[in-house]
């Protein structure tokens, strides 16, 4: 998690409606209509802009399974295929996968004097130490007409709705320090929040791997997948004095 480096916080304006205002914000919104603060006559402002980045892990895995086979009789190659795909299918809920996070498609074609069959399957594991046990049983327990595939990572859509949420009021939670931190400075107390917007929402991939010779640990592999979401937010709280006998500024 990172936050936006502490900088110069407030510049005080004469005018009747007193402004302190953040001057990071005329840097980040030069050329942007400003909100106006009009309506709040008689009421004085402390403005501060907030910035905060998060990054999560995947939570969950992909694992593909395939299976395929050929016969010469279409029953024989159907009840191989299927033997196996009950072995694979039982293997997923010992380890506490959910019907609905099994997907399982078949394909039965003819060439010449054989029926080939294959059968794919897609888990979805939520706990990844339980994924590996799951794959390490069906790579010992199943012979080559099984195919185990190296798990995909990614972030479900709550995972990612989380990731957005906690960010943006990371960076509210950043602003309103930076106020508090002014208002002390300025011998003022901080108010109620008058408004609040998020300015801007950015998401990407990192912790990348450079390319090397070498293949990628699962460590790494959950590493490439990393998402990081920054957030910066303007925020305006009410000015208040400190106490009724000190002079206002």
């Amino acid at each position: 998690m990172a936050h936006s480096p502490s900088r110069v916080f407030a510049a005080v304006s004469p005018s009747a409606g007193d402004v302190y205002q953040d001057e990071n914000e005329t840097v980040f919104n030069r050329g942007r209509k400003q909100t106006p603060l009009h309506t709040l006559n008689n009421t004085r402002v402390v403005q501060m802009t907030g910035c905060a980045e998060l990054s999560y892990p995947p939570d969950r895995a992909t694992v593909t399974i395939s299976v395929k086979n050929s016969k010469e009789h279409v029953n024989d190659v159907t009840n191989s295929v299927t033997r196996r795909l009950e072995y694979i299918l039982q293997t997923a809920r010992q380890h506490d996968v959910k019907e609905e996070s099994i997907t399982v498609t078949k394909h039965l074609q003819r060439e010449e004097e054989l029926f080939h069959m294959r059968a794919e399957v897609l888990v979805v594991f939520s706990d990844f130490e339980k994924m590996q046990q799951a794959r390490s049983v069906l790579i010992e327990k199943l012979d080559k007409s099984v195919c185990v595939g190296d798990p995909y990572y990614s972030h479900s859509a709550e995972s990612l709705s989380l990731l957005r949420r906690r960010v943006c009021l990371e960076a509210v939670d950043n602003a309103r320090l930076k106020a508090s931190e002014a208002c002390c400075i300025l011998g003022q107390a901080l108010g109620r929040p008058l408004l609040v917007r998020e300015e801007e929402s950015r998401e990407w991939t990192s912790g990348q791997h450079e390319v090397t010779d070498s293949p990628l640990t699962l460590h790494q592999k959950t590493g490439v997948t990393l998402v990081t979401a920054s957030s910066r937010v303007f925020v305006a709280f009410e000015l208040r004095p400190k106490d009724s006998n000190r002079r206002k500024f």
